[in-house]
């Protein structure tokens, strides 16, 4: 490729041949002799292109102030555009930042980050945003205290606490503790962990709201009651099987009763519906970064089974929701927002909003919420609890009755053993439902019943 200077060297300029010139080329004549003389009008295909050009430079010319009009007129045009493009390229990086904050800093998750760095004054735990807005929480202060002191005390791996008020949804203790890691605690309460027993006080509302159970009926099973191989829970047509009231089997949590409850009394469709109207699978709790609590439809008679005693590890919840629905039937089937703060306060300590209970829907209808309480009220009396509220010699611990259920299974994120304990009290007048989820490794030294017992003693000290 040839560079400009060689382009220029070699040709002086570039155009029609009738304008071009050469210096080699050009003629000299004596000067004595008029040049003017020596010009002759063009013939032929020079005239040709004389015309043609003469044509061409008209043209232009006659266009010259048409394009300069245009050009004008285009000017603001051009500004316009170059404007909304400006407006765009500046705008949607505002409403992109807007929207991610609208997502990322709910209401509730602040309250919740903001409860950590909170002033414990007497009954009253508040706390400041750096606006100046004071935060006054529904937390009962002195048993939130009473449960976080416990769970360091003796070194929990991981453990989490939620305790709400039924007739209101106030959240009245929400804390959490690791030893292992701190980071876990700060997001525990909205984790999915998988439910193991628990469930099956969904498998009892199943077959409760079908009409197919009362508390009193009585459920045949063969294999061991801690069985966790469904194969071996259908009755034998020789006779000799177990046999064992619902109410009893809640308590004692017993896996095969819970089971065939699930595949051959209620039904997959009806267990499916009561998993739905409990909340999972869905967005129950808006506003709160809770994550949705899951239960897929099972495949084959056995997995119902393991899904109605509460064995499937991939039905999971998270601890507030567990305590959402506790709290549901504890106020008659009817289920509550739950709430972290009571009001809201300026610099002035003049309030800008007040809480108010808002209901989210009716959960069982209160005939099954009495028939799942009467069940429930086993478990501390003679279940799996008995020994967490009782001492040595039998005496309970507490003058108050309980309805409760407790929860075990192996889980893997973390991973150890899973301790469910989930509560309301009294059972005539529910003033505090609870859960607590308590992870140990091989060895471990505190239940979640002991968590929950704790919790109750401290709200009913001086009740």
């Amino acid at each position: 490729m040839q560079d400009f200077k060689n382009l220029t060297q070699k040709k002086s300029s570039s155009g029609l041949g009738f304008f071009s010139r050469s210096s080699k080329n050009r003629r000299l004549t004596p000067p004595a002799e008029p040049i003017l003389s020596k010009l002759s009008m063009p013939t032929g295909k020079r005239l040709q292109q004389l015309k043609l050009t003469l044509l061409f430079i008209a043209i232009v010319l006659a266009l010259a102030p048409l394009c300069v009009l245009a050009l004008r007129q285009a000017i603001p045009a051009v500004s316009k555009i170059r404007i909304w493009v400006a407006s765009l390229t500046v705008d949607a990086p505002k409403q992109a930042e807007a929207a991610k904050e609208k997502v990322s800093t709910g209401r509730f998750e602040i309250a919740g980050e903001m409860l950590q760095s909170a002033e414990l004054n007497g009954p009253r735990v508040s706390a400041r945003t750096p606006e100046g807005l004071e935060h006054v929480y529904t937390i009962h202060g002195e048993l939130q205290r009473r449960v976080y002191t416990y769970l360091e005390k003796n070194n929990v791996p991981y453990g989490v606490f939620v305790a709400i008020e039924p007739a209101s949804g106030r959240i009245l203790g929400m804390t959490s503790y690791s030893s292992v890691d701190p980071a876990w605690a700060k997001r525990s309460v909205y984790e999915l962990y998988p439910m193991a027993s628990l469930f099956k006080i969904i498998t009892a509302s199943a077959a409760l709201e079908s009409h197919k159970i009362t508390p009193e009926s009585v459920v045949e099973f063969r294999g061991n009651s801690y069985s966790e191989n469904p194969r071996y829970w259908d009755v034998s047509p020789r006779g000799r099987n177990n046999r064992m009231d619902v109410t009893y089997a809640m308590g004692k949590s017993i896996n095969p009763v819970y089971g065939r409850v699930a595949s051959d009394i209620a039904g997959k469709s009806s267990v499916m519906e009561s998993v739905s109207r409990f909340g999972f699978n869905q967005q129950l709790l808006p506003g709160i970064p809770a994550k949705p609590s899951q239960a897929a439809e099972p495949a084959s008679s056995n997995d119902l089974r393991l899904m109605g005693a509460g064995l499937d590890h991939d039905v999971k919840i998270s601890p507030l929701h567990a305590a959402v629905i506790m709290s549901a039937i504890a106020n008659g089937g009817k289920m509550m927002a739950p709430s972290l703060t009571g009001s809201i306060l300026d610099d002035h300590g003049v309030e800008k909003e007040v809480f108010a209970p808002r209901e989210i829907r009716q959960l069982v209808t209160p005939e099954t919420s009495a028939s799942l309480t009467r069940m429930l009220s086993s478990t501390v009396l003679t279940g799996t609890s008995r020994k967490a509220f009782h001492d040595r010699r039998g005496r309970p611990l507490l003058d108050i009755s309980i309805a409760a259920k407790t929860g075990s299974i192996n889980g893997t994120d973390p991973k150890g053993h899973y301790s469910w304990f989930a509560a309301f009290a009294p059972i005539q007048n529910p003033r505090i439902a609870l859960v607590a989820l308590v992870i140990n490794p091989d060895k471990w030294k505190v239940k979640a019943s002991q968590v929950g017992e704790q919790a109750l003693e401290e709200f009913f000290r001086e009740q």
